[in-house]
C-alpha cells in the first residue's frame, strides 16, 4: 500500500495573523487562499515538498457544528488545547532562533526529551501547538 499524508487541518481564526506566522515566519509557501462566506481556508505547506500541505481553516466552518460546539472550540483555541501539529527540521536549535526571532509565541525551548527526541514549541497566533522536532 502506498500512502502519504497530503493535508492535515488546524483552525484559524484570523487569516492575516496565520498568514504572518506560517509563511512570513515558517517561511510556508501559500498554494492557495479561498475565501466563502467572509471565511478563508488557505493552504501552506513547506517549499520543495507540494505533496505536504495544512489547510488552515475557519474554526467549526462546517454547518453541523452546532452554537454550543462552536463556544467549546472558541474556548479550546484560547487555550492551545484545540489543535496541533508536529514538524521536523535537521537542526532544531537554528530554527527556534528563527521562528523566535520571529516573534512567534514560544512555549518550550529546545531540549532533549526522554522519549528520545530533541524539539522545541511554539504556539500560532490561534493557539495552536506547534512542536518542531529535530530530524534524526
Amino acid at each position: 500500500m502506498d500512502i502519504s499524508i497530503h493535508a492535515s487541518f488546524l483552525p484559524q481564526d484570523d487569516p492575516d495573523a496565520a498568514l504572518g506566522f506560517y509563511r512570513d515566519i515558517l517561511g510556508f509557501e501559500v498554494r492557495n487562499d479561498v475565501g466563502y462566506g467572509g471565511m478563508r481556508w488557505i493552504t501552506v505547506g513547506p517549499a520543495g515538498q507540494p505533496g505536504t500541505s495544512i489547510v488552515l481553516t475557519p474554526p467549526a466552518a462546517d454547518p453541523g457544528v452546532t452554537d454550543d460546539e462552536r463556544k467549546v472550540i472558541a474556548e479550546m483555541m484560547a487555550k492551545g488545547t484545540y489543535g496541533g501539529i508536529v514538524l521536523a527540521t535537521p537542526d532544531v536549535d537554528a530554527t527556534f532562533e528563527r521562528v523566535q526571532a520571529g516573534g512567534a509565541d514560544v512555549v518550550q525551548e529546545p531540549i532533549d526529551q526522554p522519549y528520545g527526541v530533541r524539539d522545541c514549541a511554539f504556539r500560532d497566533p490561534a493557539g495552536n501547538m506547534i512542536r518542531i522536532q529535530q530530524r534524526g
